[in-house]
Order: structure tokens, then C-alpha cells, then sequence
């Protein structure tokens, strides 16, 4: 199922994404969903059977403001050099294990609302299927891994170049104001494979990254029980799994990103995650 946050004239909402239409989970005797009720397959059930019966109100998806899936996440973890045609442009020895490094959770910005592109900076694109926790975490096994999943998303890593470069390390860099554009889905269910997901970013139309998630180093399991080994994740938290072959920086000649761009990040399942770059 394709969960989304959106806003039609009365607050944020959630809904479940049909090919027509928005069912309005507010409708339910219970309220809007956690993510922790995310992970319960009971619960995804009987969801599936109020839309399949039509028991929840509508609304029009060309009428609302989507909203990204999860607006404040605890925390940001992302995976650096984890496809390996990523690790191949920069001339990169495969890691051995995975390399972590964080994200504000101030970054995060909506489907279609604007990068803001930083003055004097070099500002780069990173398509990343991304990983909503849904359940307290610690210590999981790979096997584990998918009952604490609350849903994949997409997540537009966005990078300072100048910042990260000149710091040595990628916090300032990656966490500008508006780079984490996040949505514009949140897929959940068995039917949904991260690990074997076509994977594309394009600017303007052009296509600039284009892999599959197959490509990965470290694939989910692997990736989110590591992390779970070294810190506790909490329900919200987003892992970011990384990002392929193509990014700007890498480009002969270098090609990144300028104010008056359109940015679609686009996970086969997911959908195509849309952001206006506009200067500061």
C-alpha cells in the first residue's frame, strides 16, 4: 500500500494512494496510524479491506498538498558508498563494512516544495531509497530487520560540496535547510522488494543517475541491523540507504545543481519525488 501526509485546507492527514483517489484514514475508529502500527500486518489487513470496501471517505490526489512522510524524524542516518557503481566513479575500494554518517532532521522538506540553493555553494543531488523505522530497534538480526520497518520512501540526499570538502566530514554539508526533500509515498507491505528497485534522478528532464537497488553493497537487512548494533533507532527515524553512479561532482565536466532547476527522484514503487531548486 502507498501511504501519503497531505494537506487539503485542514491540517496534515494521513491517507492510503489508490490508482483514483486518497481514502482518508482519519475515518478510522482509532484514528490516523503510527508508525509502529505500520509494522503490524493485522493492521495493514484490515486496511487494505476498508479501501478494497470502500468504507473510508475520498479525496480528489490532484486537490491536496502532499506532505512528506515523516516532517521531524528522530534522527537521519544515512549510508555513504553503498552501490557499487557509486564506489566505481570515485575509483573507491568497496568498504567492508558500512560508512554512517548523519543528517538534521531540519533538512526535511515536502514533494514539490523548493531546494534552496545556498550562496557560494556547490549544491548536488543524491536519488536514496529511504527506510521509516516503525518499531524501537536494538541489536536486530538481518532476519529481523523487515518487522521493524514501518515503510521505504524516497529521499533526496542533497549535498553541500563546498562544505562537505572543506570540512572533511558531512554534517554542514548535508544539512542545509531543505535537503532532505522526502515523499512523496510511503510503501509498505511484502510486495514491495528494496533491494531489487529501479532507481533514477533527473534535472530538467535529463536523466543524470539511473541503477537499481541491486547494485547495493549493503542491502537493507544488512545495512539497518548494523546500525541497530551501535545505536538504539526509534520509531521516525529515517535510514537512508545511499546513493548510485552519477551525482554531479563526479561528472566530466562537474554538473550540478542551480537555482531555476526541477529535480524528480524517481524508486520504481514508489513514485517520482519532485523539487524546484530556487537561490537563498
Amino acid at each position: 500500500m502507498k501511504f501519503v501526509r497531505y494537506n487539503h485546507g485542514a491540517g496534515p492527514a494521513w491517507g492510503i494512494k489508490t490508482d483514483t483517489a486518497i481514502h482518508a484514514l482519519a475515518d478510522l475508529p482509532g484514528g490516523e496510524p503510527s508508525y509502529q502500527d505500520l509494522t503490524n500486518r493485522r493492521y495493514l489487513d484490515w486496511l487494505q479491506d476498508a479501501v478494497r470496501n470502500d468504507t473510508l471517505s475520498q479525496v480528489d490526489a490532484d486537490e491536496v498538498s502532499l506532505l512528506a512522510p515523516v516532517p521531524r524524524p528522530p534522527k537521519i542516518v544515512c549510508a555513504g558508498l553503498n552501490y557499487h557503481d557509486h564506489a566505481e566513479e570515485q575509483d573507491e575500494e568497496v568498504p567492508d563494512v558500512p560508512l554512517l554518517f548523519a543528517k538534521a532532521p531540519t533538512t526535511v522538506t515536502n514533494p514539490n516544495s523548493p531546494i534552496v540553493h545556498p550562496r557560494d555553494e556547490q549544491v548536488d543531488y543524491e536519488v536514496e531509497l529511504a527506510v521509516v523505522i516503525g518499531r524501537t530497534a536494538t541489536d536486530l538480526n538481518e532476519a529481523e530487520v523487515s518487522d521493524y520497518v514501518a515503510g521505504y520512501t524516497i529521499l533526496n540526499d542533497v549535498s553541500g560540496r563546498s562544505a562537505q570538502f572543506s570540512d572533511g566530514q558531512f554534517f554542514r554539508g548535508k544539512s542545509y535547510d531543505t535537503f532532505s526533500p522526502m515523499g512523496p509515498t510511503l510503501v509498505t507491505g511484502m510486495n514491495f522488494d528494496p533491494n531489487a528497485v529501479d532507481v533514477s534522478l533527473r534535472v530538467d528532464g535529463k536523466t543524470k543517475q539511473s541503477s537499481n537497488t541491486e547494485e547495493f553493497i549493503f542491502d537493507v537487512p544488512e545495512l539497518v541491523s548494523y546500525i541497530s548494533a551501535n545505536m538504539t533507532l526509534q520509531p521516525g527515524d529515517v535510514v537512508s540507504t545511499g546513493t548510485p553512479g552519477g551525482v554531479g561532482i563526479f561528472r566530466d565536466p562537474v554538473d550540478l545543481l542551480e537555482p531555476g532547476q526541477i529535480c524528480e527522484a524517481e524508486i520504481e514503487g514508489i513514485g517520482t519525488l519532485t523539487n524546484p531548486v530556487v537561490a537563498e
